[in-house]
């Protein structure tokens, strides 16, 4: 197994940095081969601008087409082609971050936003009367799964079915469905510690031990059972669900889970 951990915290000597570590040192010990994208330390430039796309910026910029051009051309800045590079080389990622505000770390949002440009993510595929394109469950980097690492400040309790926070699974939809899944990721059901700002070395091994029994069953877990955009459960080009497909009772995001 290939894995690429994308890391996105400013602390090397966080709970983070010890899980990246902790992950890094079992995979490699099962036999697997590791790469560590730690986008504090590479000083990541999180904002795309037009120098992302060098002479294949346009005045006023367009970013979906633009980074479309410059990724066909190959002159998409360097430090993007190297990430790109690395997922087309990882059959499993890992990201691994805190929950800050909600959601992913602002570097790790910019990773996403000036790595997965058009044609590279998304934009493929046909568009007709049966197809809406390569998306969600097809696409360039199906084959691969990810799993997300996440460190939570608050107890369990406040992301359950009636947490004040809302659920877990909804706060992380928009990241396993809309930027795992839609070009083709599998989403593997996520690992998330919770009330980290409390655990103490003492409860240190029982979080490294989870962690590692988590990474020796990547190539094992199934992955969250989203409904593939072309393949009948969706009418096109209107992309809503088709009636009588849900589970009884079962609303919102849920909806696009089967089973």
């Amino acid at each position: 197994m290939k894995t690429l951990i994308v890391y996105a915290h400013p602390e090397p000597k966080s709970l983070n940095g010890s899980l990246r570590d902790l992950a890094v040192s079992t995979l490699e010990t099962a036999g697997h081969e590791v790469r560590v994208s730690d986008l504090y330390a590479m000083r990541w430039k999180a904002a795309v601008d037009a120098a992302d796309y060098g002479p294949d910026a346009s005045s006023p910029l367009r970013v979906p087409r633009d980074s479309g051009r410059a990724f066909d051309a190959g002159t998409l800045t360097p430090d993007v082609r190297a990430e790109q590079e690395k997922l087309l080389w990882a059959d499993t990622i890992i990201l691994q971050f805190p929950l800050w505000w909600y959601t992913m770390p602002a570097i790790l949002k910019g990773w996403v936003d000036r790595v997965f440009t058009y044609h590279f993510a998304y934009g493929v595929g046909e568009h007709s009367d049966t197809r809406y394109g390569e998306r969600f469950g097809e696409g360039t980097l199906a084959g691969r799964k990810a799993l997300l690492s996440v460190t939570v400040g608050g107890p369990e309790s406040h992301y359950g079915a009636r947490g004040i926070n809302g659920p877990i699974d909804d706060l992380l939809f928009p990241i396993h469905h809309g930027i795992l899944y839609y070009p083709g990721i599998e989403a593997l059901p996520p690992f998330v510690l919770y009330g980290t700002d409390r655990i103490t070395a003492e409860d240190y091994p029982d979080v490294a031990k989870a962690w590692q029994e988590r990474l020796l069953t990547l190539e094992s877990t199934e992955p969250i059972a989203f409904r593939r955009q072309n393949f009948g459960d969706y009418e096109i080009p209107s992309l809503r669900l088709k009636e009588g497909l849900e589970v009884a009772g079962r609303t919102g995001f849920g909806l696009h889970v089967r089973g």
